[in-house]
Order: structure tokens, then C-alpha cells, then sequence
């Protein structure tokens, strides 16, 4: 058994990722300052859990923006799962000042921390720092331009992590989420992700929002991969795990509309109207992962196609 820290822990990431830890044997220190977590996916987490399970999580409710919080919390800690920030990328755009306090200033605090308590960190980074260069697919080699404080903190990140590893010898694994979807995403709120907000609206019969024409491409990847991929590097020994970024994804591209009929399909019911509305700030018009290192470095293989992850969405909402 070995002490895990997850940040971010009543986010959709962090509460399955949690969840799968324990269920490892694994004990695990959630820190959540539910500004954007939610009480019902730590409800969700805790209803999970076996007794056995129950007694080896505990939940610290904190800002990682507290450095002494987070050092902590990482006390006796093996690895520490980073994903708590302010995941919205339109938001960041109204909010950049708080987007950096967050996202740079508290990812300082937990390389501090894990620096501190001989940790490993584990720690999301984002698709969003390629931004729009044309290269398609993204490499982890293609040029990085961000359009969003978002983005641009997450590249922060990646270059702080680097240093870690260099001048600290802290070994630090960074992962370029794509399109993340699955049970426990947020479907309210101007800055929904797609797929949560769009299966919400199927529920209600109410309209699908589309930003853009709907040709924008996203690779769509199920959050049990990116579980498997936390769990990969949390184990890896190869050299150049550390000190790196990979990109996570399905390796499969569709577009938007494509996206439409696929919710469709699994859901077996013709859903909501399809309603477009001009594209928001920051927006990526084309994304697509190649996720070759990641498959080469740390064994990662998607496991879950499109279809078959919405389906395991979409049934999870109805229970």
C-alpha cells in the first residue's frame, strides 16, 4: 500500500481516479477547494467505496494556493496526481489573473511539497498549448501556441516540471489531456464540455449548442484511459518518462457534428435540436493527439472507442 495524493479530487478526473486507487489498495489524500469540484462527486466517490476502501481516503478540504497545505497533505506521500486548476478555457480568457494564481502559483506549491516529501507528481497539462498550428496530428515535438491564459499556464507548467526534474531531481510526468469526457462532468454552466453539456440536453429535449459551423475537430478520449494513464506513470521506471509530457487521447479525431450523430446512436433516441451559436474566445478549431510515445514510453493503449464511452456515459447518468 502506498499514500497517494489527489488534487482536484471532486473534479471528474480526480473522483475516478481516486476511486480506482483505492480499489488498488492504495490510500489516498483528496484535496479539493470545490470552487469548481462538486459535492456529489465525492458523495458518488464515497457510495463506491467498500469499507476497507473508505478507511484509507481522506478528504482535505483547502486551496492548493496554500503552500503549507499542500505540503502537508503530501507527508508520507509516494505520488501526487495534480489536476486540480481552473479548467475552463473560456473563463480564463475573462479571468487571466486568477488563472495564473491557480494553475501556476498552486503547481508551484505542489513541486514544493512533493520536492519536500520525496514524491513523484503526476500533473495534467493540456492539448490547448499547441493552440492552432496547422500540424495535425499533434506531436509532442509540434510548436506550442497558446490562445488562452489557460493554455499558456499549462506550458508554464510543463517548464517548471522540467526544472523540477533537472535541478531537483523531483520526477515529474506531465500529460497533454485532449477532449476529456465521462461520469461525473460538470453539464451546467457556460463552460460545459461538450460532451457533458450536449448528453445533459438530450436528457431534457432541449437544444445542443454547437460553437462554430461544427466542423471543428476534437479527439474525444474516455476518462478510464485517462486513469490508465495516471496509473501507468505512477509505476514506470524508463528514463525518459521523467522530466516529460505526453499526450493523451483516443488518437481518433472527429468532428463536431460527427460527435451529434455518434450521442445519438448511443442513446438510441433522435435527442436534442441541434442550435449553433458563434465561436468563444480561445476556442481550438482543430485538434487531433498522436499518442505514439505515450503507447512506446508508459504502455498506454486506449481501451475505450467513442461509441463505446458514451455508452458508459450515458448509463451512468441513468442510474
Amino acid at each position: 500500500m502506498r499514500k497517494c495524493v489527489v488534487t482536484g479530487v471532486a473534479g471528474f478526473i480526480g473522483s475516478n481516479l481516486a476511486e480506482h486507487l483505492l480499489s488498488l489498495g492504495d490510500e489516498v489524500a483528496g484535496i479539493d477547494n470545490f470552487s469548481t469540484g462538486k459535492e456529489k462527486n465525492i458523495e458518488r466517490l464515497r457510495a463506491s467505496l467498500k469499507p476497507q476502501e473508505q478507511e484509507r481516503f481522506t478528504l482535505v478540504r483547502g486551496d492548493i494556493r496554500d503552500a503549507e497545505l499542500c505540503r502537508d497533505a503530501c507527508r508520507g506521500a509516494a505520488v501526487v496526481f495534480h489536476h486540480a486548476a481552473l479548467v475552463s478555457v473560456p473563463l480564463s480568457v475573462e479571468q487571466p489573473r486568477e488563472t495564473f494564481d491557480i494553475n501556476c502559483g498552486g503547481f508551484l506549491n505542489i513541486l514544493q511539497a512533493a520536492r519536500a516529501n520525496g514524491c513523484r507528481v503526476i500533473y495534467a497539462s493540456s492539448s490547448a498549448v499547441y493552440g492552432d498550428h496547422p500540424e495535425l496530428p499533434k506531436r509532442e515535438t509540434s510548436p506550442l501556441a497558446p490562445l488562452s491564459p489557460y493554455g499558456l499556464a499549462k506550458m508554464e507548467n510543463e517548464q517548471w516540471a522540467a526544472l523540477y526534474w533537472k535541478q531537483y531531481g523531483v520526477p515529474t510526468i506531465g500529460f497533454r489531456y485532449f477532449n476529456i469526457y465521462g461520469p461525473g462532468q460538470d453539464p451546467h454552466g457556460a463552460y460545459a464540455a461538450v460532451i457533458a453539456a450536449w448528453s445533459a440536453a438530450f436528457r431534457r429535449g432541449e437544444k445542443a449548442i454547437v460553437y462554430g459551423d461544427g466542423t471543428a475537430t476534437r479527439d474525444f478520449c474516455f476518462v478510464g484511459d485517462v486513469v490508465q494513464a495516471n496509473v501507468l506513470a505512477a509505476g514506470v521506471e524508463d528514463a525518459r518518462a521523467f522530466g516529460s509530457v505526453f499526450n493523451i487521447g483516443s488518437g481518433r479525431s472527429v468532428t463536431l457534428l460527427q460527435l451529434f450523430k455518434a450521442l445519438q446512436h448511443a442513446s438510441d433516441a433522435p435527442g436534442a435540436p441541434l442550435a449553433f451559436a458563434p465561436s468563444r474566445p480561445g476556442d481550438i478549431l482543430h485538434s487531433s493527439a498522436d499518442i505514439e510515445r505515450a503507447c512506446a514510453v508508459l504502455g498506454y493503449t486506449p481501451r475505450f472507442p467513442l461509441e463505446e464511452g458514451l455508452r458508459l456515459l450515458l448509463n451512468a447518468e441513468q442510474r
